[in-house]
């Protein structure tokens, strides 16, 4: 039995410090609204518009299948229509996202994922779902299996190499800084072989903020980035500049994660002290920031947030 509909209401408390994974997606808002209330036809609708745009797929899967109701809600759209791959992969997103959360046991999402993967063979997405089950795994080889699996289908996917250097960035934790490390040559690898016009070109910002963030942890930076060292030394200078320059010439407004980016850079550029260019920045992030990584290494992210964005804009 399907649940019923949660509240329509939440209060201005919580939504106010709410992190919306939807970013400026109205038509996704719209949809999840929709399947909240266990009307999946909007959800059905939507997957079908976005087609084989994969990185606005992985996008919008993941954003519905993030809510706690999609499972069960979903489970009823693949009842009605058992062929359709779109509820495949939008019940599996939601079981991996559950088996995240500790609510279903990580075979059963694994399984879920390789049932869409066949339904939909040339959809990177199923596997985008197993990959994010390898968070936490000591068994690396998988993590980089899965990700060849997602880039046969589509070499640029945006969020596949968000988590893969996440996960580099992990190795080696206990050795300290190495400007050498492999998440740096990772980040700049897909950097260079992506199109000139990818959003990938932001991949190194990404990679530093990553190992910050497990350098921290590990206790070999201070817990306060701005404190660190770790943005202001020439390699890491180069990357931003170069990131920034980027963003500058091509500024993506069609992205769906073009948000995630600009998070990422915003907070370099004010880890580095370049307020003048973390303030151009803020103003296009507006109010869409985003967890990571302005919770790096273990900081309340919306008071982070707030703070260098009023810091940069002049508002303090």
């Amino acid at each position: 039995m399907s649940p019923p509909p949660p509240p329509l209401g939440r209060s201005r408390r919580r939504a106010a410090q709410a992190f919306d994974a939807a970013l400026d997606d109205a038509e996704l808002v719209a949809a999840r609204a929709a399947l909240a209330q266990g009307r999946w036809q909007a959800a059905r609708s939507l997957l079908a518009h976005t087609g084989d745009d994969w990185d606005l797929r992985g996008h919008r899967v993941t954003g519905l299948a993030q809510e706690s109701y999609s499972a069960a809600w979903t489970r009823d759209w693949q009842l009605a229509e058992p062929e359709s791959a779109d509820a495949a992969v939008l019940l599996a997103l939601a079981q991996v996202q559950r088996a995240l959360r500790g609510k279903e046991k990580p075979e059963r999402a694994r399984e879920a994922c390789r049932a869409a993967a066949d339904r939909a063979p040339a959809d990177p997405t199923p596997w985008l779902g197993l990959l994010m089950l390898e968070q936490g795994s000591t068994a690396a080889e998988n993590a980089v299996r899965l990700f060849e699996q997602i880039r046969a289908r589509f070499a640029d996917h945006h969020h596949a190499h968000h988590l893969m250097v996440a996960r580099l960035a992990e190795h080696r934790a206990a050795s300290g800084p190495d400007p050498l490390h492999e998440v740096y040559d990772f980040a700049n690898w897909a950097a260079e072989q992506a199109p000139a016009d990818s959003p990938l070109a932001i991949l190194p910002v990404v990679a530093h903020a990553e190992r910050y963030r497990v350098l921290a942890t590990a206790g070999h930076e201070p817990p306060d980035p701005a404190a660190s060292g770790h943005w202001v030394g020439r390699r890491a200078r180069q990357v931003m500049k170069a990131a920034f320059d980027w963003w500058l010439e091509w500024e993506h407004e069609g992205h769906p994660r073009r948000l995630v980016d600009l998070n990422f850079l915003a907070h370099a550029k004010v880890c580095e002290g370049r307020g003048a260019e973390a303030a151009a920045l803020f103003h296009r992030i507006g109010e869409h920031a985003t967890p990571a990584p302005w919770s790096y290494p273990d900081r309340d992210p919306h008071s982070a947030f707030r703070a260098a964005r009023d810091s940069a804009l002049g508002t303090a």
